[in-house]
């Protein structure tokens, strides 16, 4: 059984949030839950042939097949012949993809400023004989380096840089060449962009991030067409066992509901953030796409529906963000983003991402805006003693 998106219940004009709080959800059945449980089982009854949708534990599962159809329809509405596969954490995901689709000899096209683990699976595919060419993000730098890729990952908006590219004009460039396509959508979540309208074949994203937004939960996801290559990803995902476990798949699907209230508050709230940034003679490198005055902002506006609740920027030295970063009272120091409290950290303490010594990641919850700016600003003017 795929995660294919078959809600009836959902018209295909139905906003966001009723998308969301009604994404996956079973038929109605008299005196049962609305979200059924998670279902613990590492094998099913299975009698004669196994011909039936769930026969072992690592291939399928009826709480993943809830949160797959949830996501299919948040990632592409009314779009048949769509399906989603969850793994075990963003990573699983993108690399199910990449390990799916490439051989020796091949050449894939990653983001040269992308997420910081994708050094890692470079490493890994050139040990396997194919050829990796990396180009930044801004300026649709990609297309340079497509003649005779198999692939092209495309990470937009960048992490942690913020930078955006189009879409549609690197997915139609991408196939014009043979070339696959897939989306890194985590940072905007399936209710900001939707890669698969724009072109893309595959949406990949770690759910561990804003879709499930309570920095709980590892999950990931790719979403594409249905054919030959998700085949080989679902192949993938049976060979690696990169499964998650029914407990996340559950807890999963129950955060998706607030999602639209979760993504909205956080955007806004995000964008007021910027703006109290904006002209500070203290931060420099501001980045926000949802900003009119944002390098990316123009292309953003035209593919993106929501412009994501990271805010990055820099001070001006290592000791004056660590200064920051302690000073922060409603913004906890963490790594990771997307979740309803506030996370920020100096991002090159990891030693992973071309960013200056001083530049801080910063992650919006869903504080009061007005707490959350106040806060802000008040950890810089004490940074600077």
């Amino acid at each position: 059984m795929s995660g294919t998106a078959t809600n009836e219940g959902i018209s295909p004009d139905s906003g966001d949030g009723t998308r969301a709080v009604r994404a996956g959800l079973p038929e109605p059945v008299k005196y049962e839950p609305t979200l059924p449980g998670p279902v613990f089982a590492a094998h099913f009854h299975l009698p004669g042939e196994p011909t039936g949708p769930y026969t072992y534990g690592r291939d399928e599962n009826p709480t993943w097949t809830h949160l797959e159809h949830a996501i299919g329809e948040l990632e592409a509405p009314g779009q048949d012949g769509v399906e989603t596969l969850v793994f075990a954490s963003g990573m699983a995901a993108i690399s199910s993809v990449l390990f799916s689709q490439l051989r020796a000899g091949d050449a894939v096209v990653l983001p040269g400023d992308g997420y910081q683990a994708l050094p890692l699976a470079r490493a890994q595919l050139e040990a396997y004989g194919i050829e990796v060419r990396t180009a930044p993000t801004a300026s649709d730098a990609q297309i340079e380096v497509l003649d005779g890729a198999k692939l092209l990952l495309i990470e937009s908006p960048s992490n942690p840089g913020l930078d955006v590219c189009d879409i549609r004009k690197l997915a139609e460039a991408a196939h014009a060449r043979g070339a696959l396509v897939a989306v890194d959508n985590t940072l905007a979540t399936p209710l900001g962009q939707r890669p698969l309208a724009l072109g893309a074949d595959f949406s990949v994203a770690s759910g561990t991030k804003q879709l499930t937004g309570h920095g709980d939960i590892l999950l990931g996801y790719v979403t594409g067409r249905t054919g030959e290559p998700m085949t080989s990803v679902r192949r993938w995902r049976k060979i690696v066992g990169a499964i998650p476990g029914p407990m996340e798949a559950w807890l999963a699907h129950r955060s998706i509901a607030t999602l639209q209230m979760r993504v909205d508050r956080q955007n806004a709230t995000a964008l007021a953030v910027a703006e109290a940034l904006r002209g500070r003679p203290e931060v420099s490198g501001l980045r926000y796409p949802g900003l009119p005055d944002d390098p990316s902002h123009k292309v953003a506006s035209l593919q993106m529906r929501r412009y994501g609740c990271v805010v990055s920027f820099t001070l001006a030295t290592r000791v004056r963000a660590e200064r920051f970063l302690d000073a922060l009272r409603l913004v906890d120091e963490a790594t990771s983003f997307g979740g309803v409290r506030s996370t920020a950290e100096r991002r090159g303490r990891w030693g992973g991402d071309a960013v200056p010594e001083g530049f801080v990641r910063l992650s919006v919850g869903a504080e009061d805006p007005e707490d959350l700016v106040a806060d802000v600003l008040r950890a810089l003017e004490e940074s600077e003693r």
